[in-house]
């Protein structure tokens, strides 16, 4: 019993070597962190992040005007003046669209990951963890994935009705399947550790088995993976609002924004090019963070 216990040390160190493990994980959340800072792309992709989402949350002060007010005289203005970056066919400020847009895609975007991740990083680890429940949970995976995810909006749109809800309900299941995967490769890992053994044979229970020590070790691989895949998310976010099958004129959101202004592509392509450019930066942001965090978080590089 004595052995079994001792084995749980990576999660419960003993008393003796609290103060050396403690000391050694600050150092390599150090070392990670000066990883991170050194690499200049990341810092960059980081701080324009920060400076995107502050901008969508301060977005009522940040702006003298209302993203739904519209002015017809003033409509297709190019950028200048008292419009900086134009107006829209409506005569709305771009400047204004462009920022509640923002807020719209990183919200329906930031809903779809979670929801996606929480869910399928829940199935994975039940698939690891339960080995009667793996192959009925992993051919659900499969399932899910032979199907691609315009199809889910579509069909979603077609119950549902096209909207908001509609698109974050098909980007949670977009986002299901290839969590699940990474989740359950991580988990099966961990599963293969002495200290999970262990705790079975001290009789710990499955759900502090589970979260404790097998989700709670997973984490970094499936944030990794989160982080990357919420890039990919705004893009299929923005492509079917684009569609028409996500947030409806004249909500402010890019794919839409930058739908309403196909039609003016060759005399005012402004309206048009600017959610699209946001779109590219954010994901392209997203990207690079994301295989940062990769390079940083994987044990592998490390070594």
């Amino acid at each position: 019993m004595t052995d079994a216990t001792q084995t749980l040390s990576p999660a419960d160190p003993a008393p003796d070597s609290a103060t050396g493990a403690s000391s050694s994980q600050t150092i390599k959340r150090l070392s990670a962190w000066q990883r991170l800072l050194r690499d200049k792309p990341a810092v960059i992709a980081g701080t324009f992040l920060l400076l995107v989402v502050l901008a969508a949350i301060f977005a009522p002060y940040l702006t003298a005007f209302d993203p739904y007010d519209t002015n017809m005289r003033m409509r297709l203005r190019p950028p200048g003046g008292d419009y900086l970056l134009g107006t829209d066919a409506q005569g709305r400020d771009m400047v204004t669209r462009l920022l509640y847009g923002i807020r719209t895609t990183l919200l329906i975007g930031f809903s779809g990951v979670m929801l996606g991740g929480l869910i399928g990083a829940a199935m994975g680890i039940i698939a690891a963890f339960y080995k009667r429940l793996d192959n009925i949970i992993m051919r659900v995976v499969d399932v899910l994935l032979s199907f691609p995810s315009i199809l889910f909006g579509l069909a979603i749109a077609a119950v549902l009705g096209a909207g908001i809800t509609s698109l974050i309900v098909a980007l949670t299941i977009a986002a299901i399947p290839t969590v699940a995967r990474i989740a359950r490769g991580a988990a099966t890992v961990v599963m293969q550790n002495e200290y999970m053994e262990a705790g079975r044979a001290i009789g710990l229970s499955d759900w502090t088995l589970i979260w404790r020590y097998l989700a709670l070790n997973c984490l970094s691989a499936i944030f990794v993976y989160l982080t990357l895949q919420f890039g990919q998310t705004i893009l299929l976010g923005a492509a079917l609002s684009f569609l028409g099958l996500g947030a409806q004129p004249p909500t402010a959101e890019l794919g839409t924004m930058a739908a309403e202004g196909r039609n003016f592509l060759f005399f005012a392509p402004h309206v048009s090019t600017i959610p699209s450019v946001a779109i590219f930066m954010i994901v392209l942001a997203f990207n690079v963070l994301g295989d940062a965090l990769r390079d940083v978080l994987d044990p592998r590089m490390r070594q």
